[in-house]
């Protein structure tokens, strides 16, 4: 990103982004589920936290590889996506193999859950709710959220792509400084 006095503006505050904060939520809500509900030496202990960390971890540096390429930017947070698309995948798996119910889409748990996910960023309230809940509730409520987050990490690349097709790239908005204070030489 180039500001209008000609300096480079680096991407730092991705804690701001709401994917990035769903998936903060998203990591330590992982991490309470699989500490409580599945045995460490299962490889999909693992695997779930890794994913959900991926989705984090992947979201910041992508952020940070905007300021100088948004199609690197993009490819990060495509990968943060298909990471979080993949514990998702996980979730559902947890629930069908135990013959445990996968809450409906709009079914009234489903949509007061989606409701706190709009009105909650901060991974401590859901861990408190989670404390409480079983196994089931959890893999649900964590589910909802990850599909808040993949939406709104969907809604990012679109916003991104689209500020790429007005104000273009990082080498474009260079040469026109370059060529704009060459004029004034």
């Amino acid at each position: 990103m180039i500001a209008n006095n000609n300096k480079i503006i680096i991407n730092s505050n991705y804690e701001k982004l709401l994917c990035y904060q769903k998936a903060v939520v998203i990591y330590d809500l992982t991490f309470h589920f699989c500490s409580r509900f599945i045995d460490k030496k299962d490889r999909t202990y693992d695997q779930m936290i890794q994913a959900a960390r991926s989705g984090k971890q992947n979201i910041v540096e992508g952020h940070a590889d905007m300021s100088t390429s948004k199609e690197s930017g993009i490819r990060l947070f495509n990968v943060a996506r298909g990471s979080l698309l993949e514990l998702l995948e996980d979730y559902k798996d947890y629930l069908r193999v135990r013959n445990m119910k996968l809450w409906e889409n709009y079914s009234q748990e489903a949509k007061y859950m989606a409701k706190l996910g709009v009105e909650h960023n901060d991974a401590k309230f859901f861990i408190e709710l989670a404390n409480s809940r079983t196994d089931d509730t959890i893999a649900n409520m964590t589910i909802v959220l990850i599909r808040q987050a993949i939406s709104l990490t969907t809604k990012y690349i679109g916003r991104v792509g689209e500020n790429f097709a007005s104000e273009g790239g990082f080498r474009e908005q260079m040469t026109k400084i370059r060529l704009k204070t060459r004029d004034k030489r």
